[in-house]
C-alpha cells in the first residue's frame, strides 16, 4: 500500500504538481491489467566502480509483445518515471486513462508497455533496503544501462518508443546517445539536456543538505526518520514542482494555502525515506548529454511547459539545443488552465495529440 500511495503522490513532479489540480470523476482511477515482473542482475557494476552482488529491478507491463517477421520486438514502449516515483507513477489516471485505452496513442491492445522501477525507487534495489548511505551512488547512466540489461532479460531487443517524464525525460536523452538505433522514437517530456546547474542544482543541493545536516540523520544510520531535515527537503520539492496559476486557484486564501501545505507534508513525510531521497535527488549530479546531442539519430518529440519552475523557458536552452539533433522537434506548451507546471508531463490530455501525430509520423515502413 505504501508503494501504491507513493505512485500517485509522486506522479507529477518530483512529488507534486499533477495532484495539485484535483481530478474530475472522469479521471478516477481505472483498473488496468498490469503484470508484475522483476529481474536480478548479478554483480552489477556502477560507473564509479562500486558494485552490488545482485541488483533487483522491478517492473510492470501492460499488453503483449509482438515480433516482426525477423523476430524482433516491434511494439514495445518504455515508460520512464520521474525522481522519487516508481513503476506505478504513470498509472496516474491523468496519464493512463488518456493514453492506454482503445484507440488512444498507447493503446494496450496494440503496444507492449514496460514501466520499470528505477534503481533506488519502488521495489527495485535502494538504500532503504539495508545498505542505507553505503548504497552505491548511482547516476542516470547506471539507471539507463540497468534498464537496457532488464530489457535483455525480458527478451525485448527493440523499442517502438521511449517516453520519459522529468528524470525519465533526462534518461531518454541518455538512451538516445548511449544506444542509438535501439528505439524508433524518443519522447522526452519536462527536462533540459544540459548539466543540472544554476537554481535547479541549488534547490536539489539544499534539499540534500537539509537532511544531512539534521543531527537525527546520523550519517544515514537513523532508526527513525530525520523529520526536521526531511520536512525542509519536502518543502523544497513542493516549491520546485509548483505552478503559480494552479496553486493560486487551488488555495486563493491564506487558510487554504496553509492547509494545502499541511496536507502535502503529512502525505510526503509518511511516504519518504531520507536516504532514498538523498540518493535519487543526487543521481542527476553528473548528467549532461549536451556535448553528444548530435549523435541522437532517432526522431525526438521534446515537450516542456512554460510554467515549469524546474526548467524555466526564459533560459532559452531548449530552442538552442534542439538544433543539434537531426530529427528533433521542441514544443513549449503555453501556460493555461490545463497546464500544471512541471507536472504537465503527467497531464496527458494537454499533449496527447502531439504524441499521436508523432507516433504516426515515426511508424516504421513495412
Amino acid at each position: 500500500m505504501r508503494l501504491r500511495a507513493m505512485s500517485f503522490l509522486l506522479a507529477a513532479v518530483f512529488l507534486v504538481a499533477a495532484t495539485a489540480s484535483g481530478q474530475t470523476p472522469a479521471q478516477a482511477a481505472q483498473t488496468w491489467p498490469t503484470e508484475d515482473g522483476s529481474v536480478v542482475l548479478p554483480d552489477f557494476k556502477f560507473g564509479d566502480g562500486e558494485a552490488l552482488p545482485a541488483l533487483k529491478l522491478h517492473y510492470i507491463t501492460l499488453g503483449k509483445p509482438h515480433r516482426d517477421a525477423a523476430g524482433h520486438t516491434d511494439n514495445a514502449v518504455l515508460l520512464l518515471h520521474g525522481t522519487g516515483g516508481n513503476a506505478h507513477s504513470l498509472m496516474n489516471p491523468l496519464f493512463s486513462n488518456v493514453l492506454f485505452g482503445p484507440g488512444a496513442p498507447l493503446d494496450i491492445t496494440k503496444y507492449f508497455l514496460i514501466l520499470p522501477d528505477d534503481i533506488g525507487h519502488g521495489q527495485s534495489s535502494k538504500p532503504s533496503d539495508g545498505l542505507h548511505a553505503h548504497f552505491p551512488a548511482y547516476d542516470y547512466d547506471d539507471m539507463v544501462r540497468s534498464q537496457r540489461m532488464m530489457l535483455d532479460e525480458m527478451k525485448v531487443d527493440h523499442l517502438r518508443l521511449i517516453l520519459g517524464t522529468s528524470m525519465g525525460c533526462m534518461q531518454t536523452f541518455v538512451w538516445g546517445e548511449t544506444y542509438p538505433g535501439f528505439a524508433d522514437a524518443l519522447a522526452p517530456f519536462a527536462c533540459l539536456p544540459v548539466q543540472i546547474a544554476g537554481r535547479n542544482r541549488m534547490m536539489r543541493y539544499m534539499a540534500i543538505e537539509a537532511i544531512k545536516q539534521d543531527p537525527a540523520w546520523m550519517g544515514g544510520e537513523y532508526k527513525t526518520e530525520p523529520v526536521e531535515g526531511l520536512r525542509t527537503a519536502n518543502e523544497m520539492l513542493l516549491v520546485m514542482g509548483s505552478s503559480p496559476l494552479q496553486m493560486q486557484k487551488t488555495a486563493p486564501t491564506r487558510e487554504l494555502a496553509e492547509q494545502y501545505v499541511d496536507r502535502y507534508l503529512a502525505r510526503t513525510m509518511a511516504a519518504t525515506d531520507a536516504n532514498d531521497m538523498i540518493f535519487y535527488v543526487n543521481a542527476s549530479r553528473n548528467y549532461d548529454p549536451s556535448p553528444k546531442l548530435a549523435s541522437i539519430s532517432a526522431p525526438v518529440l521534446w515537450i516542456n511547459s512554460a510554467d515549469d519552475y524546474i526548467n524555466p523557458p526564459e533560459l532559452g536552452i531548449a530552442e538552442n539545443l534542439v538544433k543539434r539533433m537531426a530529427h528533433a522537434r521542441f514544443i513549449l506548451l503555453p501556460i493555461s488552465d490545463a497546464t500544471r507546471g512541471h507536472g504537465t508531463h503527467t497531464v496527458a490530455a494537454v499533449w496527447k495529440d502531439y504524441l499521436a501525430e508523432f507516433l504516426k509520423a515515426t511508424e516504421p515502413k513495412p
